[in-house]
Order: structure tokens, then C-alpha cells, then sequence
């Protein structure tokens, strides 16, 4: 098979950090041949050349585990009545007013218009 060799401005697939999915880039740097920067056609980021391979995803957090739970109608125990050692859960702070009402202020106030002489 006869390999392809890539020159400066070709266009390859890459994977693009910005807009986080596998679109158009353009060669902007090479080292030896070899693909080293890339500049995204989309939304025109440049950054190094990450071979068309999509990061996995992240791993749902605590809260998201817990919540999924709560929702599937399970505990920690897996029996629908909630553990004894579970502590309860806590009150999100509450949020803070302001000691005086909100002020509105007006530009000018209205006047009359000037009657000429």
C-alpha cells in the first residue's frame, strides 16, 4: 500500500479539546515528518495533534451515584429502607439577602418642555 505523507495546511480528523468532538483540522506544525500541531476548522484553536483519539469520559461523581440511587428507590443496603449508619443529608446553605430593598434609579426626572421666546 502506498502511504499518504502530509505537508503543511492538509486537512486530517482530529480530536478537538474546544468543541470536545472528532471534526476537521489543518497540519500546522510538523517535526520529522510526523504531525505535531493542529488548527481546528471549526473554531479555529490550535493545538497539539492528539491523533484522532477521543479521551474517555469521566466518571460519574458521588452525588451522581447517590442521586441514581435515591431515584432507583434503593440505599446503600440495597433494600428499600434507608441504613441505619447513613447519615442525614445536608441543607444546602441558604442563600443571603440584602439588608435594604433593590434601588432603582432613574435617568431624569420629567420636565417640561422649554417654551420659546
Amino acid at each position: 500500500m502506498d502511504t499518504v505523507s502530509l505537508r503543511l495546511g492538509d486537512v486530517i480528523d482530529d480530536y478537538c479539546p474546544r468543541c470536545k468532538l472528532l471534526l476537521n483540522h489543518a497540519v500546522a506544525g510538523m517535526v520529522e515528518g510526523k504531525v505535531v500541531k493542529v488548527v481546528c476548522q471549526t473554531c479555529h484553536n490550535e493545538h497539539p495533534y492528539k491523533n484522532a483519539i477521543v479521551p474517555p469520559k469521566k466518571r460519574p461523581g458521588p452525588h451522581a451515584v447517590l442521586f441514581e440511587q435515591v431515584l432507583s428507590g434503593t440505599a446503600a443496603g440495597g433494600s428499600g429502607e434507608p441504613a441505619e449508619d447513613a447519615t442525614p443529608p445536608i441543607a444546602p446553605p441558604k442563600k443571603r439577602r440584602s439588608q435594604s430593598p433593590a434601588r432603582y434609579i432613574a435617568r431624569r426626572s420629567a420636565r417640561p418642555p422649554r417654551s420659546r421666546r
